[in-house]
């Protein structure tokens, strides 16, 4: 199946979220939340992250996550990333309870594709405090794709990982694993990187983002919201609408897209030190707000 397939047939399936003017959304991807090793490329942002997600919680945003939220390529189970981002994970329990929490599976968690394996491993753990299982993510489904559907106008943002794009990662995404698991992890930790990854091999980057734009110039120019490449994205109303969230694992600082009044903005959330020398976590409108009725198909 060809990467053009592979995105018509997500997109058709994908499941459809309707929003209004005073609906609010941020869109995060490529978390790749991790064990808290030094192969934990996540660890180093995770104050950044569980600051901005309070941020949107408090503030009723509904959180959209496409893909790779966690590393389950490096790790072999959610258990030992729960316990290391246990905090984060509480978070996002609050976001699911208040049907605020919209998930997407990547090719590194791509297990999660199987609701089967979300209900086993997703729905409960044991809280040592009380010696008992206590219910986390019951009833979570993740989605290969999702719509976001203007109430009024009918406008489309399509959303997902963005990996049906990149053969190797969507069709042979177990080899991958063997190799990130068995060879690149313990080679990362030493400052190699791994050549298959689209976020460190430019060329793959370049071609993965071509296909994805000429499936949304073959379809309308609906307005497609990615991850994968860890590259953000945000492009003028002229051009084709394609945009990237970036990843959360950019040295010290993350990316992401907020939707907010029928407008898009590309934000960066950094450490900062205020002129007394401590430390602060700043918001920064990177690109937008741009009204999304901008890009007409």
């Amino acid at each position: 199946m060809s990467s053009k397939k592979r995105l018509t047939r997500a997109y058709k399936q994908a499941k459809v979220v309707e929003f209004s003017k005073d609906d609010k959304f941020i869109l995060f991807s490529d978390c790749h939340r991790g064990d808290n090793s030094f192969a934990d490329d996540f660890a180093r942002n995770r104050n950044i992250y569980f600051h901005a997600l309070s941020h949107y919680f408090e503030n009723g945003y509904q959180y959209c996550e496409l893909g790779d939220g966690d590393e389950l390529w490096e790790n072999i189970s959610f258990k030992s990333i729960f316990e290391a981002h246990k905090n984060i994970f509480l978070l996002l329990k609050k976001f699911h309870l208040e049907k605020r929490l919209h998930l997407i599976w990547g090719n590194h968690d791509m297990v999660y594709k199987n609701p089967k394996y979300v209900t086993r491993h997703l729905s409960n753990y044991f809280d040592p405090k009380t010696g008992k299982d206590t219910t986390l993510f019951l009833g979570l489904q993740y989605e290969e794709a999702i719509i976001l559907r203007n109430s009024e106008t009918c406008q489309e943002l399509f959303l997902t990982h963005g990996h049906q794009a990149d053969w190797w990662n969507y069709l042979f995404w177990k080899w991958s694993r063997f190799f990130v698991r068995f060879l690149w992890k313990p080679l990362q930790v030493m400052g190699i990187s791994d050549p298959t990854s689209p976020a460190k091999n430019y060329k793959e980057l370049i071609k993965i983002e071509r296909k994805i734009k000429k499936w949304i110039h073959e379809n309308k120019n609906i307005i497609t919201i990615v991850g994968h490449t860890h590259r953000p994205r945000f492009p003028e109303p002229k051009e084709i609408p394609f945009f990237n969230d970036g990843s959360c694992v950019h040295p010290r600082s993350i990316t992401g897209i907020e939707i907010k009044n029928c407008e898009i903005s590309l934000i960066k959330w950094y450490i900062d030190t205020k002129k007394d020398g401590t430390l602060q976590i700043k918001r920064e409108i990177l690109e937008g707000p741009r009204n999304i009725e901008a890009y007409k198909n």
